[in-house]
C-alpha cells in the first residue's frame, strides 16, 4: 500500500470475528456436557445455554442414573418437579411437548428426528404418543411411523386420526421422492425385457429395428436392409411381470415394512405388473387388496411377534402362476422360528420353476441389520444372495431382477 494513500474507515458496528480457540472451547463444552471432568471451565450462555439445555435433558445421564435419582429425591422429599435433579423430561406431556419444541428451533429436521428416537428409546416416551397434543408436536419420520404402529392397538380413538395424519405426511414425502424413478426404471426394464427379435408386423419397432440396422445403408438404393427387427411380444399389452413383495413385520423390521408399503402401492398403480403385499409373523396376512393406499396397509400390519418364514412363503408359492414372469422379494432379517428345511426347499422349488427370487435382509437407510447369517449362507448357496437395500437403490434392484440379470449387489 502506498504510505501516502490514508487507511480505509473502520466501521465501528462491525462485530468482532470470533476468536478460533474460543470457538473450539465452546463447541468442546457443548459436545462434553458441562460435567466437573470436562476440564473446559467454559460457561455457557443465551442460545448455547439453552441448547444446551435440551441436549441434557436427554443425553445427560444414563436410564440407570435417572433410576436412582428418582429413588434418591422421592426418599429425600423433593417434589414432583425433581427440583436438584441434573438432567431429565420428567414424566408430563407439557415438559416434553416444551422439549420436542426447543429441539425443533435448536436443530435441523434430520437432527431432530435422531434426538427423537433417543429420547423415546432412552426415556420411554412411547406412550405419551398417543396423546394427540404429543404427535402434533413431533417431527414425523419412517422411524416415528414404526413405534405408532407398534403402539396401534394400545392407541385412543381420539389419536388415531392424529396419528394417520402423521402417517399420511411421511408416505406422502416417501412417494413423492421415489415412485416417478421408480416407474421410470420398471418401465424401461419391462420394455427391454418385452423385445423380441421375431415380432409381428403390427409389433414392430421401426425406430429401434432401422437404428438396429444403419450398417446395413446401402445409399445407392436409399434404404436401410433391416436383418435384424427389434418389436414387442404381444404380452407387452397387457399384465407382463407379477411381482410378489414378502415382508416380515417383526419389530425390528419397521422402517422396511413402511419402505416395502409404499413401492407396493407404487407397483400396484403400474398396469403391467401384477403386485401382490404379504407380511408376515408368525402369521400371515395378505394385503393385496389394500394397495391403493400405503396408509391402509400400514394400519393393517402388526409390527412385533415372532417370524415364520417358510409359512409367508408357502403363501406366496401358491399364489404363483406365471413362474417365468414372477418375482419373489422377500424383506427379512432371515431370523426363522419355522421350519428352516422347508423354508430352503421352497426357494429352490420356486427359483427350479423360473421364479426370480430376490432376499433383502433391511429396505431401508439404516445399513445392514443384525440378521441369521447361516440362512443367509444357505441361500447364496441356493443363488440367492442376502444383503441390505437403500430405498434409492430398489427400483434398480428390481429392474434386474425383471429382466432376469444380475441384481446390483452394494459393497459390504
Amino acid at each position: 500500500m502506498n504510505p501516502t494513500t490514508p487507511a480505509p474507515p473502520t466501521n465501528p458496528t462491525t462485530p468482532a470475528l470470533p476468536d478460533p480457540a474460543d470457538e473450539r472451547l465452546r463447541r468442546w463444552r457443548l459436545v462434553l456436557g458441562g460435567d466437573d471432568a470436562d476440564g473446559t471451565g467454559r460457561a455457557l450462555t443465551g442460545t448455547d445455554a439453552a441448547v444446551d439445555k435440551a441436549l441434557t435433558a436427554l443425553y445427560g445421564r444414563s436410564p440407570d442414573d435417572r433410576d436412582r435419582d428418582h429413588d434418591r429425591d422421592r426418599d429425600r422429599g423433593r417434589d414432583a418437579a425433581g427440583r436438584g435433579r441434573t438432567a431429565g423430561l420428567g414424566a408430563s406431556a407439557p415438559s416434553v411437548a416444551r422439549w420436542l419444541g426447543d429441539i425443533r428451533t435448536y436443530f435441523p429436521a434430520s437432527v431432530v428426528q435422531v434426538m427423537q428416537r433417543d429420547a423415546i428409546d432412552r426415556l420411554g416416551l412411547a406412550t405419551l404418543l398417543l396423546e394427540p397434543e404429543m404427535l402434533a408436536a413431533v417431527e414425523p419420520d419412517v422411524h416415528l411411523v414404526g413405534t405408532l404402529l407398534s403402539l396401534r392397538e394400545a392407541m385412543p380413538e381420539t389419536t388415531r386420526e392424529t396419528a394417520r395424519a402423521v402417517v399420511r405426511k411421511v408416505v406422502d414425502d416417501l412417494e413423492g421422492r421415489l415412485a416417478a424413478r421408480t416407474r421410470a426404471t420398471l418401465t424401461g426394464a419391462l420394455d427391454r425385457s418385452a423385445r423380441t427379435a421375431r415380432p409381428r408386423h403390427r409389433d414392430i419397432d421401426w425406430d429401434r429395428t432401422i437404428r438396429a440396422n444403419l450398417k446395413n445403408h446401402l445409399p445407392e438404393h436409399r434404404t436401410v436392409v433391416p436383418e435384424r427387427l427389434v418389436g414387442h411380444a404381444r404380452a407387452a399389452r397387457g399384465v407382463r411381470k407379477e411381482v410378489v413383495l414378502c415382508v416380515d413385520q417383526s419389530g425390528s423390521m419397521a422402517a422396511s415394512v413402511v419402505h416395502a408399503s409404499v413401492f407396493a402401492a407404487v407397483l400396484a398403480s403400474m398396469r403391467t405388473i401384477a403386485t401382490r403385499l404379504v407380511v408376515f409373523d408368525t402369521s400371515v396376512v395378505d394385503l393385496t387388496d389394500r394397495l391403493d393406499d400405503p396408509v391402509d396397509v400400514l394400519f393393517g400390519t402388526r409390527l412385533g411377534g415372532g417370524t415364520d418364514i417358510n409359512r409367508a412363503l408357502a403363501h406366496c408359492q401358491a399364489r404363483i402362476t406365471r413362474p417365468a414372469d414372477t418375482v419373489v422379494v422377500l424383506v427379512s432379517d432371515l431370523y426363522e422360528g419355522g421350519i428352516r428345511d422347508e423354508m430352503l426347499g421352497r426357494v429352490a422349488a420356486m427359483k427350479a420353476s423360473g421364479t426370480q427370487f430376490v432376499a433383502l435382509l433391511a429396505l431401508s437407510d439404516e445399513g445392514t441389520p443384525a440378521y441369521d447369517r447361516d440362512h443367509a449362507a444357505a441361500l447364496a448357496a441356493l443363488g440367492v444372495p442376502a444383503f441390505a437395500c437403500t430405498p434409492d437403490l430398489f427400483p434398480e434392484v428390481m429392474a434386474a431382477a425383471l429382466e432376469k440379470r444380475p441384481l446390483p449387489i452394494p459393497a459390504a
